[in-house]
């Protein structure tokens, strides 16, 4: 059900945008399209690792949702294998970390095991915005959405194109190790990477960061094989078998 839902519209994506910003179809479409470039430029001028979340909270304003609302409607067939992934080991309690314009955590939503999503973001527009698709949508009963996590125990968490935005990836998954039960698992991805142009500018590639950030990765969690063509990837805890069975 959720994969055909996004493969058919997005979750209603562009309606949603269009009705939460006041804007007629021609200035949607016109918007959509300047975003990336809107948003490299504002990265290249304003960007600075130091005040990285204030740049996310307070900075890029609603060119972060045009541009976020441009990707998820472009990419079907990535977004969709993520989607997938969602479908096949999400459970329980979800934490949707970083989770932007919402596809994530809708999908998450609309999956018969799992019992809540706690969507969390720190821009206030996209918060907004996704507590408006999840009244439009019905599922506010499922949802629940915070700045930040509260320290709670997860059965799955998922985290989709958040870490490289991160200036210390590796914390953050040690912290997801921390907030995830024992038999949990971890949906994620990453793109170290700044661009062959340099449209990403707020794009981690720091080499003893990422460094930092694959022994971390190795230390904490075992990959499970999955069979689809995306760069997501599902984990468990390294230690989750043994500590499931104590």
């Amino acid at each position: 059900m959720p994969l055909q839902a996004y493969l058919d519209n997005a979750f209603d994506l562009e309606s949603h945008l269009q009705d939460f910003l006041g804007l007629d179809r021609a200035t949607l479409e016109r918007r959509l399209g300047e975003s990336k470039e809107q948003l490299a430029t504002l990265g290249h001028r304003d960007f600075d690792w130091s005040q990285a979340e204030a740049f996310y909270q307070d900075q890029v304003g609603d060119i972060y949702l045009f541009e976020l609302g441009a990707w998820h409607l472009s990419s079907r067939d990535y977004i969709g294998d993520t989607i997938r992934l969602i479908r096949d080991y999400g459970q329980g309690r979800v934490l949707d970390f970083g989770g932007g314009i919402g596809t994530h955590a809708i999908a998450a939503a609309l999956c018969p095991q799992i019992e809540k999503v706690v969507y969390c973001d720190l821009n206030p527009i996209n918060l907004k915005f996704v507590q408006f698709r999840l009244e439009r949508l019905g599922l506010t009963d499922k949802v629940v959405c915070q700045t930040a996590p509260t320290g709670e125990m997860f059965d799955a968490i998922q985290c989709f194109d958040v870490l490289e935005h991160l200036p210390n990836p590796a914390r953050q998954l040690r912290r997801f190790a921390q907030m995830l039960a024992p038999q949990g698992r971890l949906i994620t991805n990453w793109y170290f990477f700044k661009g062959f142009e340099g449209e990403f500018p707020f794009h981690l590639d720091d080499p003893e960061q990422i460094e930092a950030f694959f022994l971390t990765l190795q230390a904490e969690f075992l990959e499970i094989f999955h069979p689809y063509f995306t760069t997501a990837r599902c984990y468990r805890k390294l230690n989750g078998a043994e500590e499931g069975a104590a």
